[in-house]
C-alpha cells in the first residue's frame, strides 16, 4: 500500500469519514553543506521522491485530533491549550509523544504567527515513505505536509518560506530539536531536477540544475539503519562549540569567517572547538564551490568536493560513524564519482554519486562490505531531484 493510500485507509478508520484532502511533502537529501544552516552559512539540499502525507479534515470541535501509522494510539489537544503545550523547555522532552509535537506543533506556530486568525478543529492522518532516523529530513516533510494543510485550510495565505520557517519554530521550540532552517526549506522549495542553493542568514534562494540525469549520473542513497535523532545531546553539542567558536572570534556567526581567517582560530581555539569551527568555514566554501562547479563543469565536476565534506565531517567535526565512513569508502572503491554521508550524522544515511551503468556494482559492494563487517544489512534506493510539498486530493 502507498503512503498515500495509506494516510487515507488510517483516517477513514480513525475517524469514520473521508477525509477533505489530502497533502503531501518530501524529505530531502542535502547534497552538500552540513551543520551550516544554523551558523547561517550556506547549503545544497534537494528534494527527494520520499514523501509524508496528511489527511485532513474539519471535525467541528476546538480539538487537533492526530493519528499516525507508524505510533500507535491517538493523541488529542484543544487548540486553545496548545500554549500550554508548548514551547518545551530547552534540554526536555515534549509533554506530548514526540511524533505528534511535530503535528501539533506546526498548528501552535500557525496560531502563534496569526493569533486572530478564525482556525477550527481538524483531524489529521499521517502515513510516510520517508526513511525515518536516516538523515533524510522525515521531521521537515511531516511539518511541511502539515503546515501545507493548514495553510489551505485555515486559510491562511502564506508562502512557502514562511511555512519553513513555521515547521522550524516547530522543530526548535515545540519537539526541541536544535537544528536550522535547511531541512524545511528544502522541503518546501524542491524542484524536479534541481537542488536548492539556500543562503540561510538572508533565506535568499537560487535552483541550481544538477544535470545528474543528462550526465548518466544517479544518486544513491545508503540508509546504514543506523538511527539517529536530532534531540539528542550529541547535535546540541556541536552546535554549541559553533557558538562558542564565533563568539571567542568576536563575530556574530561562523559565516562571517572566511578560510583565511583559520589561523588566527588555531592560536585562538582549544583543539576541539578549532576543528568544529574548521568543519564549518570550509563546508561553507565547498558548497560555494559546488555550485560553481555545476554551473560551470557539470556534476562530475564535484566528486572530490563530496568526498573533502565526508572527511571534515568525519575528522573535524566527528559525527560519522563506522556504518556511514564503510558506505563511502566502498562506493569510492567501486567507482562512485563522489561520496558523502548526508545529514546530521551519528547514523543515518550516505549518498554516492554513481555512473547509472556503475550502480549494480556499487550497490553489491556495499552490501557485501556491511555483511563483512556484521553491520546490519544497509536500505539502497536512488533518489532523483523532485518537486516541494502539493495537494493531492
Amino acid at each position: 500500500m502507498t503512503a498515500s493510500s495509506a494516510a487515507r485507509r488510517l483516517f477513514t478508520e480513525a475517524f469514520g469519514r473521508d477525509p477533505e484532502g489530502l497533502w503531501s511533502a518530501p524529505g530531502r537529501v542535502n547534497l552538500i553543506g552540513e551543520h551550516t544552516d544554523y551558523n547561517e552559512g550556506f547549503v545544497l539540499p534537494f528534494a527527494i521522491p520520499h514523501r509524508t502525507y496528511a489527511a485532513v479534515a474539519f471535525n467541528g470541535t476546538g480539538d487537533v485530533r492526530v493519528e499516525s501509522t507508524f505510533a500507535g494510539g491517538q493523541v488529542v489537544a484543544r487548540l486553545d491549550d496548545l500554549d500550554n503545550l508548548f514551547p518545551t523547555p530547552e534540554g526536555q522532552s515534549p509533554t506530548v509523544p514526540e511524533w505528534s509535537a511535530y503535528v501539533l506543533g506546526v498548528a501552535w506556530a500557525l496560531r502563534m504567527l496569526h493569533p486572530d486568525a478564525a482556525v477550527r478543529g481538524i483531524d489529521i492522518a499521517i502515513a510516510s515513505d520517508v526513511p525515518v532516523g536516516a538523515g533524510l529530513s522525515s521531521s521537515a516533510a511531516i511539518e511541511g505536509a502539515v503546515a501545507s494543510a493548514l495553510n489551505d485550510l485555515w486559510g491562511l495565505g502564506l508562502d512557502a518560506v514562511t511555512l519553513a520557517q513555521v515547521g522550524r519554530r516547530a522543530e526548535n521550540e515545540a519537539v526541541g530539536a536544535p537544528t536550522g532552517i535547511m531541512d524545511q526549506m528544502s522541503s518546501m522549495l524542491g524542484r524536479p531536477d534541481a537542488a536548492t542553493f539556500i543562503d540561510c542568514r538572508s533565506l535568499e534562494t537560487r535552483s541550481i540544475p544538477t544535470g545528474f540525469h543528462d550526465a548518466g549520473l544517479e544518486v544513491l542513497v545508503i540508509d546504514t539503519q543506523v538511527a539517529h535523532a536530532h534531540a539528542t545531546g550529541g547535535y546540541r553539542e556541536r552546535r554549541a562549540s559553533c557558538e562558542l567558536g564565533a563568539r571567542l572570534l568576536g563575530i556574530r556567526s561562523l559565516r562571517d569567517a572566511g578560510v583565511t581567517d583559520l589561523p588566527r582560530a588555531a592560536d585562538l581555539l582549544d583543539d576541539v572547538t578549532f576543528r568544529r569551527v574548521r568543519h564549518i568555514v570550509t563546508e561553507n566554501q565547498r558548497v560555494l564551490d559546488t555550485v560553481a562547479a555545476l554551473t560551470e563543469r557539470g556534476p562530475r565536476a564535484i566528486g572530490e568536493l563530496l568526498v573533502a565534506s565526508h572527511a571534515s565531517m568525519r575528522d573535524d567535526f566527528e559525527i560519522s560513524v563506522p556504518e556511514l565512513d564503510t558506505a563511502v569508502e566502498t562506493a569510492m572503491a567501486n567507482g562512485a564519482v563522489g561520496a558523502r554521508m548526508t545529514g546530521g550524522g551519528f547514523g543515518g544515511a550516505a549518498i554516492a554519486l554513481v555512473a547509472h551503468t556503475d550502480l549494480p556494482r556499487v550497490s553489491d559492494a556495499v552490501e557485501q562490505a556491511f555483511a563483512d563487517a556484521g553491520y546490519a544489512a544497509p536500505h539502497l534506493f536512488t533518489a532523483a531531484p523532485s518537486e516541494g510539498p502539493r495537494r493531492d486530493a
